[in-house]
């Protein structure tokens, strides 16, 4: 017979308040006693313990300045509270600056090294009772979707936090393609509820799962923070919106990767959004997506820019440097002509109200543009808003078989960028500001 599967978990008792620079292995061999822990027990430490024993409590009458120190990246902000992640990597609430069960006037920070804290009580535990512990750090998360706060592994050592089952099947026979699951952040949750958040029992022990237990490699908390490139959720909304208008920057070289044509229609709903006059729907997006359009616009437009520069008695040599510095166009995968359609405009008598009425519409239209190159870098596509068309509409409407009252307003080129961009020199808004 198949022996049941399962677990206990209890609390650690006797442990006392932890003051800078008492042993930690000390107190916890202590309240374990002779015979307390076995091998593959999993110790569940709160991170308070272990960043008050090192001396990681911060005199501080400002909490928001400590949290300033211990972020690198702010992620969502809605009034005083922060999302952001610490310089350990973890995305949190307030870095893991924490004012609660600390002395008023002071605040604790996370450890400076949890991994390390974890594998220093490990090897201590080894040392003082001949045992072979996991040991897992934790700290109390809060979750995107879920209500509520859970406690979750911020430092490991001797324990798989994740267990990998991909390439397994489930008792059906269905492969499992996808399923690694978080063994540290379990653990951490099972000793939270028995641990308490006001109990004095900072320590848990787990038993029964000594198959996550050992090795002298194994477990890291770092192993559970997913990369960036992996992360589809990693900035809040306002966030979201701030860094894809700050990745909105114009690319003139492509590495040739097709691009999804699904993802411009995505940036297409996202423009056609924009303010315009008269409750009216002034743009119109016209999508070039095979070679062949793309080349029979560009070679009649090229035409008809020469001939302009010749009209303008250009040099033959300087006719040719300049085509050539229109070549971002050719060298996208993708190209997009935004048009203005006017339709709905008021008529005037006058030329005044008649000139401004256009300009209305041309601004609406550029917000819509503006919101499609945004929406274009949240799909990580690179862009370039080249002006060409406008100098040649006839030509454009003819190659493409454009209404005529449809004006193009320039051609957007698209595709994923050939490197990363040149850093922005930085623009402070103030100084494009005049206040009355």
């Amino acid at each position: 017979m198949t022996e049941a599967a399962g677990y206990r978990v209890w609390a650690l008792p006797g442990i006392p308040e932890v003051s800078p620079g008492d042993d930690l292995v000390a107190l916890v061999a202590e309240a374990a006693g002779g015979g307390g822990l076995v091998d593959g027990d999993v110790l569940v430490v709160t991170s308070k313990i272990v960043s008050k024993a090192e001396g990681r409590v911060l005199r501080a009458d400002d909490r928001e300045a400590a949290i300033e120190a211990e972020s690198v990246r702010l992620v969502a902000r809605r009034g005083p509270a922060r999302i952001v992640e610490s310089r350990h990597g973890f995305v949190m609430a307030a870095a893991g600056v924490d004012a609660s069960n600390t002395p008023k006037g002071t605040v604790l920070l996370l450890p400076e090294d949890p991994d390390a804290s974890a594998r220093r009580l490990r090897e201590g535990l080894r040392e003082a009772l001949g045992v072979d512990v996991g040991v897992v750090v934790t700290d109390t998360f809060g979750r995107p979707w879920r209500e509520g706060q859970t406690d979750v592994a911020v430092g490991a050592a001797g324990v798989q936090v994740l267990e990998d089952l991909r390439g397994g099947a489930d008792t059906h026979g269905n492969p499992l393609g996808v399923t690694v699951t978080a063994v540290g952040d379990e653990l951490a949750a099972a000793g939270e509820l028995v641990k308490g958040k006001a109990n004095g029992l900072p320590v848990a022990v787990v038993r029964g799962l000594g198959r996550h237990v050992g090795g002298e490699e194994e477990g890291s908390a770092r192993q559970l923070v997913r990369e960036a490139a992996d992360d589809m959720f990693r900035l809040g909304t306002s966030e979201a919106v701030r860094e894809a208008v700050a990745m909105r920057r114009t690319v003139r070289e492509f590495d040739g990767r097709e691009v999804d044509p699904g993802s411009v229609r995505r940036a297409v709903d996202a423009a056609v959004t924009a303010p315009a006059p008269h409750h009216t729907t002034p743009w119109r997006f016209v999508l070039l997506e095979t070679a062949e359009t793309r080349t029979l616009l560009l070679d009649a437009m090229q035409e008809a820019w020469i001939a302009d520069l010749r009209a303008d008695g250009k040099s033959e040599e300087s006719i040719a440097r300049r085509v050539r510095r229109g070549d971002v166009l050719r060298n996208a995968p993708y190209l997009v002509v935004p048009c203005l359609v006017a339709e709905g405009a008021h008529d005037y008598p006058d030329a005044r109200r008649s000139a401004a009425e256009r300009e209305m519409f041309t601004v609406a239209v550029g917000a819509g543009i503006q919101n499609f190159l945004v929406a274009l870098a949240a799909e990580q596509l690179g862009s370039a808003w080249v002006s060409s068309t406008m100098f040649c509409r006839d030509v454009v409407r003819e190659v493409l078989r454009l209404p005529a009252e449809w004006d193009p307003m320039g051609a957007v080129a698209v595709g994923r960028p050939a490197g990363e961009p040149r850093p922005r020199p930085p623009r402070d808004g103030g100084e494009f500001t005049v206040v009355r």
